[in-house]
């Protein structure tokens, strides 16, 4: 960035906080309404009519700068002949060289499996103990 672009951007950045400043300054609409009676347009700086016509054409002049040096600054910034932008650095590069990716090793083989039906499979975990069944109950002699 040259000497001239730096000037411009500083100016722009001034001409915003002067445009934040003075609309901060100015008063509402509600405000109006005291002093449409008299309410303390005697004290005033900038005449009965109070400050509204200087900081409303203090705005408007601000406001036309601003927006002349906006246009300055695109003009200023699109005369630069290197690249300022990642998609113009990106295009600019020569395509980095297409490779074949690199084939995955092999898997270890699997234990094989037994293919009977899923019944006869032998569980695994606290569910493979056998099960066992339980006597059958003694039976009493009958008669007595």
């Amino acid at each position: 960035m040259n000497w001239l672009q730096t000037l411009a951007v500083v100016f722009h950045v001034l001409l915003a906080v002067a445009i934040i400043g003075i609309v901060l300054l100015q008063r509402g609409k509600g405000a109006d309404a005291g002093a449409g009676f008299g309410a303390g347009a005697s004290g005033t700086v900038f005449g009965a009519r109070g400050s509204a016509s200087f900081l409303s054409r203090t705005t408007a002049v601000l406001a036309t700068l601003f927006f002349l040096t906006s246009l300055g600054l695109t003009y200023l910034f699109s005369q630069q002949k290197e690249a300022t932008s990642v998609v113009d650095t990106v295009t600019q590069e020569a395509p980095a060289p297409v490779t074949t990716p690199t084939p995955l090793p092999s898997l270890p083989a699997t234990p094989a499996t037994n293919t009977a039906s899923p019944a006869s499979a032998p569980a695994t975990g606290a569910a493979s103990a056998p099960a066992q069944q339980a006597p059958p109950p003694a039976q009493a002699p009958a008669g007595n």
